[in-house]
């Protein structure tokens, strides 16, 4: 069946009762009805995974006890049955062994970030998609806000000229309180090494950080000095992070990023100085962008605003003075990776250069970014190339 005469069908590894990012995964994947829920295994626990089937309305014989038995009983179905892709949202430790088993299975991911729990299993994954041909897309759904993606555009075309300065910040409160010890699985996974990987904060946010800057600049990271430290008692990773960057283009910048910072929600905000003008962004008012360039008054754009690129319209679905926001950035993620299934079915896939998210390059990037960092800090932040 052509693929424009169907939703593009959706399984889930993780997810289940008590987790924070699969909700938000359903609740985008579903936004522009162009996908369907209809299987997962969305715990180790195999009650929660009952539990969550039915609170999804799911058949219970698409409800698996391992993702093993899911991506092989799945893969058996015939093709106008089984799950087109599945969306991994489990603690990183489990992020590779799922997409991989998938991926082989014949099956299209989508994964959290940061992409996998270590930078070996981060170069074999890009291998596996190169091998297999599917699709595979990382959720660094900052990419998806029409302001961000109207960004990027100003710098591909010139008009912000060459990177001179950027400035990124990412501050939470979320780990000033020791919520692993009382309880919240959000915390509990996120502090442990063994389920984390070698960057808490690091890996966390800090991989946002460096895929915002180098996808609206499209100038890499060259080398990466850092400072990390760790606040609270018996914590094993890294609570706040400050990072001198050199670019390749010959800019420089700041990250100063931090689960530790009182008063704080999600206050990432960048800020990008070219040599004829710059941008400034906070994803906590994601409608609005002040954009500077030389010999002008400064500008305020805003999101579906009339004076925008063609590729921030595409991005937008209601008028100006609706504030669209966090979920629907992740949704256009999920826009892209339901073309790109399309595409696929229809026996005419695009390259992974024509495809409008994250990739698995980019998960490889952040994981080399965490290691990179982690290896200045340990040297007493020295420059480390990137």
């Amino acid at each position: 069946m052509k693929s424009w005469k169907r939703k593009i069908r959706m399984g889930m590894g993780g997810g289940g009762e008590g987790a924070f990012i699969g909700g938000v995964h359903r609740v985008a994947a579903a936004l522009d009805q162009q996908i369907e829920m209809i299987a997962g295994c969305f715990s180790r626990d195999f009650e929660n995974t009952k539990t969550t089937g039915e609170q999804l309305y799911l058949d219970p014989s698409r409800c698996y006890r391992t993702y093993e038995e899911m991506a092989e009983k799945e893969a058996a179905l015939p093709e106008g049955e089984r799950i087109d892709f599945v969306s991994v949202v489990t603690p990183n430790k489990m992020h590779f062994p799922i997409a991989k088993t998938f991926l082989q299975a014949g099956i299209h991911v989508v994964c959290d970030k940061p992409m996998t729990f270590t930078l070996d299993e981060a170069k074999e994954l890009a291998q596996i998609v190169e091998k297999t041909g599917l699709v595979f897309a990382l959720t660094h759904n900052y990419t998806g806000h029409p302001l961000v993606r109207h960004a990027r555009k100003l710098f591909a075309d010139g008009e912000l000229g060459t990177v001179r300065k950027v400035i990124v910040d990412y501050l939470q409160e979320f780990l000033c309180v020791p919520h692993e010890k009382l309880g919240m699985k959000q915390a509990i996974w996120r502090t442990d090494p063994a389920q984390s990987g070698i960057g808490g904060t690091m890996g966390d946010v800090g991989t946002h950080c460096l895929n915002l800057l180098e996808y609206i600049t499209q100038d890499p990271v060259s080398e990466v000095c850092a400072d990390k430290s760790t606040f609270l008692p018996d914590r094993a990773l890294d609570e706040d992070v400050n990072a001198l960057l050199r670019f390749k283009g010959g800019g420089k910048g700041v990250f100063a990023i931090s689960q530790v910072a009182p008063g704080e929600e999600n206050d990432l905000k960048i800020r990008i100085y070219g040599s004829k003008g710059g941008i400034s962004w906070a994803q906590e008012n994601p409608n609005s962008m002040e954009v500077y360039k030389i010999g002008e008054p400064k500008q305020t754009l805003t999101r579906a605003g009339s004076n925008l690129s063609d590729v921030a319209a595409a991005a937008t679905r209601i008028p100006s003075g609706h504030p669209e926001g966090y979920i629907e950035a992740f949704a256009n993620i999920y826009c892209g990776v339901v073309e790109a299934i399309r595409c696929h079915i229809d026996g005419r896939p695009l390259e992974t250069k024509e495809y409008n998210f994250p990739t698995v390059y980019d998960g490889l990037r952040g994981m080399e970014f965490i290691y990179k960092a982690v290896e200045s800090c340990d040297k007493g932040s020295v420059w480390v190339k990137m």
